[in-house]
C-alpha cells in the first residue's frame, strides 16, 4: 500500500516538474516582436507618407509606429531597453527628410548601446551620413546625390543608394508617398521579419541593387537627369564613387551646402 502511494507521489512530482520546465522553456523561448519605427520630418505635416506606410505594414501583421523626428533619442532608449529585455527585435527604422536624418542618428545611437538595426531606410535625407557598424542593411531612397549615404569605418552590412532623380514624378515633398517605393520598402521589411520568424524562403531580395544604382521608372523612357550641383558631404571612404543617375560611374565634386532653393523638412 505504501509503495503504491509512494509511486503516486513520485509521479505527481515528476509531472509537476515537467510542467514547470515546459512553461519556463516556453517563456524563455518566446520570440521578440519586430518593431518598425517611422519618423516624420518637419512639423509633422510634410511626411504623411510615413503614416500611410505604417498602416500598410500593420495591415500585413508587422508592428509599426509613427513619431516625429525630434523623438528619435527617447525612442532609441525605449528600443534598446526592450531589445535587451528580449521583447523587441528585429529593429527597423524608416524616416523622411529630417526624419531620414534621424534614421541615421537613431541607428548610430543604438550602436553605441550595442543594439543592432536590421534595416534602415531613409527617404531623401537632407545630408550624407556614414552608416554605423550596427546597421545590417541600409536602403537609402533619394533624389539628390549630396544625400547619398556612405560606409562608416565599422560598417559591414549591405548599403544601397537608390537614386530616383530620373523620375520626374518624384520630388522631395512626395517621395515618401510613392506607391512604387512603398512596395519596395514593404518587401524589404517583410523579408527581414520573415527571416526572423523562420519562415522558409524569407530572405532579402535576390540580386540586390549595387551601391549608388540609379532607379528608372518601369515601362517609361528615362528623361534627362535633373540638374545636379550637389555633392556628397563628408570625407571619402570605401564606398564606390558617386555616379549621376543613368550615367556611367563618375566622381561628384564636393559641395559645401545644399542647392539654393532646395526645400528640406
Amino acid at each position: 500500500m505504501w509503495r503504491r502511494q509512494a509511486w503516486r507521489f513520485l509521479t505527481v512530482c515528476l509531472l509537476s516538474a515537467g510542467m514547470m520546465l515546459a512553461f519556463g522553456t516556453s517563456s524563455g523561448m518566446a520570440q521578440s516582436r519586430a518593431h518598425v519605427y517611422l519618423l516624420r520630418g518637419l512639423l509633422n505635416v510634410f511626411s504623411l507618407g510615413m503614416d500611410t506606410l505604417a498602416e500598410e505594414l500593420n495591415a500585413r501583421g508587422v508592428y509599426a509606429t509613427v513619431d516625429n523626428h525630434t523623438s528619435w533619442q527617447s525612442l532609441a532608449d525605449q528600443a534598446a531597453a526592450r531589445y535587451k529585455a528580449g521583447t523587441e527585435g528585429p529593429i527597423i527604422i524608416i524616416g523622411h527628410s529630417l526624419g531620414a536624418d534621424a534614421v541615421m542618428e537613431m541607428s548610430a545611437y543604438l550602436g553605441q548601446k550595442g543594439v543592432p538595426v536590421a534595416l534602415a531606410v531613409p527617404f531623401d535625407g537632407t545630408q550624407s551620413f556614414a552608416a554605423s557598424g550596427n546597421i545590417q542593411r541600409l536602403l537609402n531612397l533619394t533624389q539628390r546625390s549630396y544625400a547619398y549615404m556612405r560606409k562608416g569605418q565599422t560598417f559591414k552590412g549591405s548599403l544601397v543608394n537608390f537614386d530616383v532623380s530620373s523620375d520626374p514624378s518624384i520630388d522631395h515633398l512626395n517621395i515618401d508617398k510613392s506607391p512604387r517605393l512603398h512596395a519596395k520598402v514593404i518587401a524589404e521589411v517583410l523579408a527581414v521579419v520573415g527571416s526572423h520568424k523562420g519562415v522558409p524562403g524569407a530572405t532579402p531580395p535576390a540580386h540586390p541593387i549595387p551601391v549608388n544604382a540609379p532607379a528608372k521608372p518601369e515601362g517609361t523612357p528615362a528623361p534627362a537627369p535633373k540638374a545636379n550641383t550637389g555633392a556628397m558631404n563628408g570625407t571619402p571612404d570605401s564606398t564606390s564613387a558617386i555616379s549621376a543617375p543613368e550615367r556611367s560611374t563618375a566622381a561628384v565634386a564636393r559641395k559645401p551646402a545644399a542647392p539654393t532653393g532646395q526645400v528640406s523638412n
